[in-house]
């Protein structure tokens, strides 16, 4: 049940985020669905091994390499959703990472506060 309702609050997110940020588009919120998924797993497969491999480079600027590979695997994921999820360059998909991470921030805070 976790799984689903986190599934569907990501898919919220990303719908939210591309419509506050000009050219980034997805087709539904079924596809906003499916793009979190595809985004979350394409990060943590091929952004993963990527990581592991620049951790050096990573660590010595602070972890901004690590913000350049979240970014690069939006392009690519944009690249698999084809029309569905569309991105149109490197500046609008960085623009991107940062609302959907603010917005899951406070949507985090808003859940943690339930006790």
């Amino acid at each position: 049940m976790r799984f689903i309702i986190s599934l569907l609050v990501t898919g919220l997110v990303v719908a939210i985020a591309s419509w506050i940020i000009p050219g980034v588009t997805v087709a539904g919120f079924g596809w906003a669905i499916l793009t979190g998924l595809v985004i979350g797993l394409v990060n943590a497969i091929v952004g993963g091994i990527l990581r592991l491999f620049t951790f050096p480079l990573n660590w010595l600027t602070f972890g901004l390499v690590s913000f350049i590979i979240t970014v690069l695997m939006i392009m690519l994921s944009d690249s698999i959703m084809g029309s569905k999820f569309d991105v149109d360059g490197f500046w609008p998909a960085a623009l991107f990472a940062i609302v959907v991470a603010i917005i899951e921030m406070i949507i985090g805070k808003l859940g943690s506060d339930k006790k």
